[in-house]
């Protein structure tokens, strides 16, 4: 606990620095003058620059460390948090709404990990980022928000319905638009879930959190009938086309599928074909009303 503050205190930042030490600039301000790493958190204004800090199932509050662009490397203010408990330092959390802060008391490092988040700035870079989760020391008299998903040391798998925008990218990225290519394969995905659905197919999709990590993974169908495992991709240029393996091997790890199908808007060249006969992965292409099948 910081002398003289009270959790629920509200005071300027200036004068946290003022009297503790510490950067006024950033998130993260370890001090010279005190024993302490002070964290500063703003989820309203941290959102739309890739920080979604909030509170787990666990109780402990989720911290995104610090680092705009490129991926989040465990060095100065980051490292700071890490080895609070080493160095002799307290961990202390301010909620921040500039120009003032609410002091939230002091915390300690349970544990952390990596997720991906988008770049400050640029909604279509996704980049790695540091996620400490904290347990407070003292009763919190603030509310603060939802961490969007809680850690988990086992895969979480749970079957959901197709919904446009019930996407990996969607998920880092909430508030994103998404691309003509998206826009494709996400009517490719919903005409060709109508087709089966009519041939009497029970037809979802599949939604993976990896274990220790927050962001799930979507499949794009899953044909319950058949166990077929399908990624859909909005055009048959190569770099889509390994993508898509990539991900249905991917997938594949925690989902049982007894065949992996590409779905596409067209047939795929000789030698793509070729490819994913390779690593035995069907394709299901549209020509004209009918639904083409190209098996290894």
């Amino acid at each position: 606990m910081l002398d003289g503050l009270t959790p629920g205190q509200r005071l300027r930042r200036r004068e946290v620095h003022k009297r503790f030490g510490g950067s006024r600039q950033g998130g993260i301000a370890s001090s010279a003058k005190s024993p302490v790493v002070l964290f500063f958190t703003d989820p309203v204004t941290g959102h739309p620059h890739g920080y979604y800090d909030g509170m787990d199932d666990d109780g402990l509050y989720n911290y995104v460390g610090e680092g705009q662009r490129g991926d989040q490397q465990l060095i100065k203010g980051n490292r700071a948090i890490l080895n609070h408990a080493k160095d002799g330092r307290s961990l202390e959390g301010f909620l921040a709404k500039s120009p003032f802060v609410t002091y939230l008391g002091e915390f300690e490092l349970v544990d952390h990990h990596f997720t991906e988040a988008h770049e400050s700035g640029d909604k279509n870079i996704l980049r790695q980022v540091v996620v400490f989760r904290l347990r407070s020391k003292t009763d919190i008299s603030v509310e603060l928000p939802r961490a969007p998903i809680t850690k988990r040391s086992t895969p979480q798998i749970d079957m959901v319905w197709v919904e446009r925008r019930n996407t990996e990218v969607a998920f880092v990225v909430p508030d994103r638009e998404p691309y003509e290519m998206e826009r494709r394969e996400s009517d490719l995905v919903h005409k060709y879930r109508d087709y089966l659905s009519s041939r009497g197919h029970d037809v979802k999709r599949v939604k993976v959190v990896p274990p220790d990590e927050s962001a799930p993974l979507y499949t794009d169908l899953w044909d319950e009938t058949t166990e077929d495992l399908i990624e859909a991709k909005g055009s048959v240029a190569r770099e889509q086309i390994r993508m898509a393996v990539g991900q249905l091997f991917d997938y594949g790890r925690f989902v049982p599928a007894k065949t992996k199908t590409l779905l596409v808007p067209s047939r795929p060249r000789r030698d793509l074909l070729d490819y994913l006969a390779s690593v035995d992965v069907r394709v299901v292409y549209r020509d004209g009303d009918r639904w083409e099948t190209v098996s290894s």
